[in-house]
């Protein structure tokens, strides 16, 4: 079976330069000719998406690949539609859903968002929306060859890169309520004993680097749920001969970052993963117990003249 290709059957209306899809049960009956009448709209609670022959995103009103709400802001069909996979209506479901892998579907649609506009994910996806992708993106390892795929070449562990790769981070608020911890950015870079480490900015310095290291895993120790990666903060402590330029010393985490924290990575399409936090607890008789929920994670862009 091809699960390269989401096949939604589905209500279909086409009109011009475009083709409308609705997602849709086969539980309807009597339908009407115009089964999307009244539906189209960008106000309702799930978004049509709208193709063209290329391949790009165009908005129903002004063949643009954006709405433009009140105030003159865009919202761009291409992140609204992820966000209407990961959480479509209720009443609204593929009729097979056998049919198809939903990670590769989210794969391929999140391939579609230019590389300099992945990062908006973080303001449309909501909390739900970040905790719905986490078990989306579980499904990815249901097919074998795009299980094989990652988000960046520098989260595969064949891959040597002396300069730090950064991304901006967004948690789905819980369960603990670290207000401080909702938007934080991470670096991700090679030390030179071949190992992967990170680095996690929190907008208080208060936290000291707060190093990690990468580590190369497929489950998680107290779900046993699949995983691709674990960043494992430990003591802090790093014996690394060399930093990347600007990165101070490792230091001794404070609390509760010394509590063997852990966060596992899932890669969710390029240049997105989504990451679940654990505090597993250094002591081996405490029971492992959520940090601060799930994390949106999308690689910071960087353009041709910077590179």
């Amino acid at each position: 079976m091809d699960t390269s290709v989401a096949t939604w059957p589905i209500f279909r209306l086409i009109q011009s330069k475009r083709l409308q899809i609705g997602f849709c049960s086969g539980e309807h009956k009597n339908l009407s000719p115009f089964p999307l009448a009244g539906r189209l709209n960008f106000s309702c609670r799930w978004k049509h998406l709208c193709l063209r022959g290329e391949g790009n995103y165009l908005s129903p009103l002004d063949d643009k690949p954006y709405e433009v709400l009140p105030g003159g802001i865009k919202s761009y069909l291409d992140e609204q539609d992820i966000a209407t996979i990961v959480d479509p209506p209720k009443d609204l479901f593929p009729l097979d859903p056998e049919s198809y892998n939903p990670a590769a579907y989210l794969w391929k649609k999140i391939g579609n968002i230019p590389e300099e506009r992945r990062h908006r994910l973080l303001s449309t996806l909501k909390p739900r929306h970040i905790h719905k992708l986490w078990e989306l993106a579980g499904t990815r390892y249901q097919d074998a060859k795009l299980a094989k795929q990652t988000a960046t070449t520098l989260l595969s562990i064949d891959r040597q890169s002396i300069t730090p790769e950064y991304w901006s981070c967004r948690t789905s608020k819980g369960p603990l309520p670290f207000s401080w911890l909702n938007d934080f950015r991470k670096a991700i870079f090679d030390g030179k004993d071949g190992r992967k480490y990170g680095r996690i900015f929190l907008p208080s310095n208060l936290y000291g680097p707060l190093y990690f290291t990468v580590r190369q895993v497929s489950e998680i120790i107290s779900t046993e749920q699949p995983c691709d990666l674990a960043y494992e903060f430990g003591s802090g402590l790093l014996d690394l001969p060399e930093y990347p330029e600007g990165f101070p010393i490792s230091a001794k985490h404070p609390h509760p970052f010394d509590d063997h924290i852990v966060i596992y990575i899932r890669h969710a399409g390029p240049g997105i993963v989504v990451g679940q936090a654990w505090q597993e607890g250094s002591d081996l008789e405490q029971v492992p117990k959520k940090f601060c929920g799930e994390i949106l994670m999308a690689r910071e862009y960087i353009s041709s003249w910077e590179r």
